[in-house]
């Protein structure tokens, strides 16, 4: 493994970074020291090999960092590429075992998956006491820093429409093939080009079949599903749940529960029912869809093929009819959907489609 001098003569016009720490040095060379070993196989049962071939990975600037984790912007044989680097705890080995056995889940799962609007899966390399995983790397950034870029409120509803498609139409593949993602949120959602999302890191996903209970379980409590956080047996209802979220912060560019620590948020969603409140002007047809994908009840969440219909239909009748979300309202009693009298006659076929939809799925 190379150092990458390419990457690091962007910065040199960049605003110079501040001394490091002796103990923050001290960790960058625990880091740095692993990064010269040539990576073990790692293999899934009844798979072929898909270990990197380290000599031709060249690592350059990092441009994100976990508890656990750091990324870097890195060539892998030629090809631009995003390095995840998972190092395992020294002093802690229920943590380090931990560690590897998601990084090994992550591995398996990304290695199965293809699909436009999910993270292309390249290489891995396991050399305890740190791992890699190499995907495709997408310039755009996380979506998450994209919204919080923009003006709140301020992003077009076409642009909302077709962001929350490419998201709902990669978890309708990820559930048809068994997988719950349990981490879906904004910054876990990266942008390529012409703003095309994909849905990225999963360190803590794993197959319905062995997913118990949510004991112990480390996930994101503004996104989570309150039977998430109650620590109860779940299904592929929490992805919908988060999903509902991330549909809010794309209507809002706002940060959900941003003025509560994420354990107030907790309590808040599974004792008082909390939602991050919907501004007057969103449109009844998102308004709708997200109090359906948020509710306690997970039997009462849209399955991700319903979302994916339903938004195909909001966007069909939006090309027919620019001004489709302001004439769409749903009913009071929230069973079916109506239009304005004045809007019916004047956009009747822009409403068809969409109403069938929502009246089939919903």
């Amino acid at each position: 493994m190379k150092n990458f001098h390419w990457f690091k003569q962007i910065s040199i016009n960049a605003k110079p970074e501040r001394m490091l720490s002796l103990r923050e040095y001290r960790r960058a060379v625990s880091w740095s020291k692993y990064l010269v070993s040539s990576g073990a196989e790692i293999k899934g049962e009844g798979e072929e090999e898909w270990s990197a071939d380290m000599s031709q990975l060249f690592i350059g600037c990092k441009f994100a960092s976990g508890r656990h984790s750091r990324i870097y912007r890195g060539i892998y044989k030629q090809r631009d590429v995003a390095i995840k680097l998972v190092s395992q705890p020294e002093e802690d080995a229920s943590l380090a075992s931990m560690l590897e056995k998601q990084f090994t889940s992550e591995v398996a799962l990304l290695f199965r998956l293809n699909h436009p609007h999910i993270i292309t899966f390249v290489a891995a390399c396991k050399k305890p006491p740190v791992f890699c995983i190499i995907t495709e790397y997408l310039a755009g950034g996380s979506l998450r820093k994209y919204l919080h870029q923009q003006e709140p409120y301020s992003v077009p509803l076409n642009l909302v429409l077709k962001l929350a498609l490419d998201i709902a139409r990669g978890m309708q593949y990820l559930h048809s093939q068994g997988i719950l993602h349990r981490d879906l949120k904004s910054e876990n959602l990266l942008l390529g080009e012409d703003m095309c999302v994909k849905v990225a890191d999963f360190g803590i996903s794993c197959l319905e079949s062995q997913c118990g209970s949510a004991k112990g379980f480390t996930g994101t409590y503004r996104w989570m599903a309150p039977e998430m956080i109650k620590e109860k047996r779940h299904t592929k209802k929490v992805d919908v749940y988060s999903f509902g979220v991330v549909l809010w912060e794309l209507l809002t560019a706002l940060t959900p529960f941003d003025n509560m620590t994420p354990e107030q948020a907790a309590f808040a969603v599974c004792q008082k029912n909390a939602r991050p409140p919907l501004p007057p002007t969103c449109p009844k047809a998102f308004n709708y869809l997200i109090s359906r994908c948020w509710s306690s009840s997970p039997d009462r969440r849209p399955h991700f093929d319903q979302i994916v219909s339903i938004l195909e239909g909001y966007s069909e009748s939006l090309e027919q009819d620019p001004e489709f979300f302001s004439s769409f309202i749903p009913s009071p009693d929230h069973t079916i959907l109506r239009c304005l009298p004045t809007c019916i006659a004047r956009h009747c076929c822009a409403h068809s489609k969409a109403k069938e939809l929502f009246l089939k799925e919903v």
